[in-house]
């Protein structure tokens, strides 16, 4: 059994699968602007099962670190093949930062499979846009109503992973809820990452299958402490929330690493506020063959 200042670490372990994935920079006059359009950019994004893509902001960019040398934003966006990815990116592209007033698109990752990021966009300068070569980079000028769009043509396509997660077993709602947020706080420290749900928290995790034939995932009823007295439940009775985080990253050791400072920050706050257990959302090992290991992780 592992206790960590008085949380019990469940020995079990959260599931994951292979994605693909892109990171694009968006810039804008500044950091106020470049974050709205990335904010909309990465909206109705939380999950793959109804969204097409897991998307989200990975961080604030210094104008330092831009290509415009203007402030910037890092979003990451996930989705189960190639195909679906590229479409996600230049549909939130199209929509959301060539729509952005101030705004420009970068490439935020190199690999050897590029993926439009602007190359198609330029259509919209209806023949008036202008294509320059820098760096061995191309770039789309677009002629817009505030100025111009600037666009690079392509960014990269990598493997990555989706779906590791741990789930936050507390006394009460508002105590789970305080303590992934600050899991959330320090996870978003961590490169490579990003967390997609509201705020980075879940609060309706599912299981496989339904008693729906429509539906191919409902409600985890062993976690929902209102069904413990009518279901075979996995909650003890001081149990009153479970709240989930779920974690897409480059690499496994990328989600690895948010994991562990994540689940560190909740059990900081300890038995004490009312923190009892972590757990983690796994099917047997039927779903993805990325398995991060609880104890093993927090050893």
């Amino acid at each position: 059994m592992m206790i960590i200042n008085g949380v019990t670490i469940d020995k079990t372990f959260a599931e994951a699968f292979p994605m693909k994935a892109t990171r694009a920079i968006i810039t804008a006059q500044n950091e106020k602007w470049a974050m709205i359009s990335a904010q909309a950019m990465t909206g109705f994004a939380t999950s793959v099962i109804a969204c097409g893509c897991e998307a989200g902001i990975e961080r604030v960019l210094d104008p330092s670190e831009t290509p415009d040398g203007r402030p910037g934003v890092s979003v990451m966006i996930f989705a189960m093949g190639g195909k679906g990815l590229a479409k996600q990116l230049e549909t939130r592209a199209g929509q959301c930062v060539l729509t952005s007033p101030t705004s420009a698109l970068f490439a935020g990752i190199e690999s050897d499979k590029p993926i439009p990021l602007g190359k198609n966009l330029r259509y919209f300068g209806d023949g008036f846009q202008i294509s320059k070569v820098i760096g061995g980079k191309r770039y789309w000028r677009v002629p817009v109503m505030d100025g111009e769009f600037l666009t690079e043509a392509t960014t990269g396509q990598v493997d990555a992973v989706g779906g590791g997660n741990f789930l936050v077993l507390a006394e009460s709602q508002p105590q789970a809820l305080a303590a992934c947020e600050a899991a959330i706080e320090e996870m978003r420290k961590i490169p490579n990452v990003i967390m997609p749900f509201p705020g980075g928290v879940v609060r309706s995790g599912s299981k496989v299958g339904s008693k729906y034939k429509a539906l191919g995932a409902s409600t985890n009823d062993a976690f929902c402490p209102t069904l413990k007295g009518i279901t075979k439940t996995d909650l003890s009775p001081e149990i009153e929330s479970v709240m989930e985080i779920v974690i897409d990253g480059l690499t496994k050791e990328d989600i690895d690493k948010a994991m562990r400072v994540g689940i560190q920050a909740v059990c900081d706050l300890g038995a004490a506020n009312g923190i009892k257990r972590i757990s983690a959302g796994n099917y047997g090992g039927k779903l993805g063959p990325f398995h991060f290991h609880l104890q093993e992780i927090m050893a």
